[in-house]
């Protein structure tokens, strides 16, 4: 059913939510609130403690362990002028720099993104500051088939990015402790009790607080590498980028889901394998090296 769906182009992305200003932790723009369904997610879908209508739970202050390594990623579109946020999270690396987020949180509509930056274990916590800083972006990685291509469903599975960073000379690692290492998988692959972590916006949700949701993913049939699927939980608007956790390794990045009107919603993951995030990842953590980058 779900290779029909997928094939029908049914899937939207996630999109972006509005910017939360690093200075003002309220978060949120006084964009539109997105049109949802009394239930989303089935009760008997629901496997996040607590969880609520979209799957969705806060996670709990102060962030410490994996949701120390979570944060908001924002972003401008020099094309639009938008400001937008996505989730990201800290990658085990050698340069101890790289962020893994959404490719389509860093370059959209055939032109890259500007003035990136990433705040660690984001939350409104009443001081207005980022508790771990801001991280401005040096370079960013996405799959030459993302640049290449217009966005469709058969892009999904190449929705993935990784961002170096750097403040002043500390390495981002440093200041997190040591982040997630990438679980790779291959297509055909499932995974049970992932956590998914983002920064959703709308109705209830400030986007400036962690929420956790609980599920299980499955193939979800798109071409190339797959994409991993849940029924569990359905990603808001400002979810895109955030980590698929699973223990202390991260498996994927939200990337899309069906639309919020759908009774019976879905998210969509774009899964880590080999080719082509494996590159990326090689790639970035070559020219982060601290031996060969200065600021």
């Amino acid at each position: 059913m779900l290779r029909l769906v997928v094939a029908a182009g049914l899937l939207l992305p996630v999109g972006a939510g509005p910017t939360v200003d690093a200075r003002d932790s309220a978060g949120g723009s006084g964009a539109p609130v997105p049109a949802m369904s009394a239930l989303s997610v089935p009760g008997r879908r629901v496997l996040t403690p607590g969880g609520d209508r979209l799957g969705h739970a806060p996670v709990a202050r102060p962030y410490t362990g994996r949701y120390r390594l979570a944060g908001l990623l924002v972003s401008h579109d020099p094309v639009s002028r938008r400001e937008l946020t996505c989730g990201a999270v800290v990658l085990r690396s050698h340069s101890r720099s790289l962020v893994l987020t959404a490719a389509h949180c860093l370059y959209g509509d055939g032109h890259r993104f500007d003035r990136i930056v990433f705040m660690p274990a984001y939350n409104r916590d009443g001081s207005g500051r980022p508790a771990l800083g801001v991280w401005p972006a040096v370079r960013f990685w996405v799959p030459k088939r993302w640049r290449a291509r217009p966005y469709s469903t058969a892009q999904l599975p190449y929705d993935v990015g990784v961002v170096g960073v750097a403040a002043g000379n500390q390495q981002l690692e440093e200041i997190t402790g040591p982040g997630l290492r990438p679980r790779l998988t291959r297509r055909g692959d499932s995974l049970s009790h992932l956590e998914l972590l983002g920064y959703p916006i709308g109705g209830s949700y400030p986007g400036s607080d962690l929420h956790r949701c609980v599920g299980d993913a499955v193939e979800g049939g798109a071409a190339g590498p797959g994409v991993l699927v849940t029924h569990n939980c359905h990603a808001a608007p400002g979810d895109s980028g955030g980590p698929a956790v699973l223990g202390r390794a991260v498996a994927g990045v939200v990337s899309s889901s069906s639309p919020l009107r759908d009774a019976a919603g879905f998210t969509v993951m774009t899964r880590l394998t080999p080719r082509p995030f494996g590159r990326l990842l090689a790639a970035a953590d070559r020219a982060m090296a601290p031996r060969t980058f200065t600021r």
